[in-house]
């Protein structure tokens, strides 16, 4: 199974979608391409959310491409009245999967609850390529959340990210490192393959530092984008593996 990570700067404004649709193009040999959280969007919307968030029915032409293959993207959608901060997922030209953040950061920097209704599930769904589930974000930073993946028939967890730069020290960036943990323990504890895929770029003053990466289902960081640089990168999933974690810990 083929996975393109593609790490993006999106800007504010409805613009991105066209760019999504150029990556898309550019990354078709693979199975799934994933984008980070609200790629189709931008992040901090605030007052523009209303004015900017999708409706489905707008999102076609994604359909459309997800013939040549699938796609998860991140975007504000409108459903039932109510714009959520989503994850989607695109298969054989349909929606297949339609993901709400359940857990919305409000505060320090973060406003998310001022602007978005909360999501309240987190559940598996068919892929092509297996069971898979996403989440986003401030999602996985709930023990709940974690709980929800093992519990689940998925084999493959996609984490969309809009995660700011913060406290730098010589050994680097702890939010990466505090990141990298969570997404191993993820990993490790519901015997998956983690997709983790975070924007980069700025906007009025916040910095996203990028990093994406693959976690095997040992907890190994198998691939990794560079740091704050819009990038694609193109890997193979290895399934041998993941069977293996799967048999040793329910034989073990």
């Amino acid at each position: 199974m083929k996975i393109a990570l593609v790490q993006s700067s999106p800007r504010l404004n409805r613009s991105n979608l066209s760019e999504v649709l150029e990556l898309i193009e550019q990354n078709s040999d693979a199975d799934v391409v994933v984008f980070p959280e609200l790629s189709l969007s931008g992040y901090l919307l605030q007052d523009k959310l209303f004015e900017d968030a999708w409706n489905i029915d707008e999102l076609e032409p994604l359909a459309q491409a997800s013939t040549a293959c699938d796609i998860v993207v991140g975007a504000a959608i409108w459903d039932g009245g109510k714009v959520y901060n989503s994850a989607l997922y695109f298969s054989r030209g349909a929606l297949v999967h339609l993901h709400h953040k359940n857990h919305l950061p409000t505060y320090g920097m973060f406003e998310e609850g001022r602007y978005f209704a909360a999501g309240s599930s987190i559940r598996s769904f068919d892929t092509p390529h297996g069971p898979a589930v996403m989440v986003v974000c401030e999602d996985l930073w709930h023990a709940a959340t974690i709980d929800a993946i093992a519990k689940s028939e998925a084999q493959i967890v996609y984490v969309l990210a809009a995660s700011p730069t913060r406290v730098f020290s010589d050994e680097g960036i702890a939010i990466e490192a505090q990141w990298d943990a969570l997404l191993k323990a993820t990993a490790l504890l519901s015997h998956n393959y983690v997709v983790f895929v975070n924007r980069v770029g700025f906007e009025d003053g916040l910095g996203f530092w990028g990093g994406s990466r693959v976690i095997t289902p040992s907890g190994e960081v198998e691939h990794r984008l560079e740091l704050f640089k819009s990038a694609a990168l193109k890997v193979e999933l290895n399934h041998s593996l993941q069977k293996l974690g799967r048999y040793l810990a329910k034989n073990f």
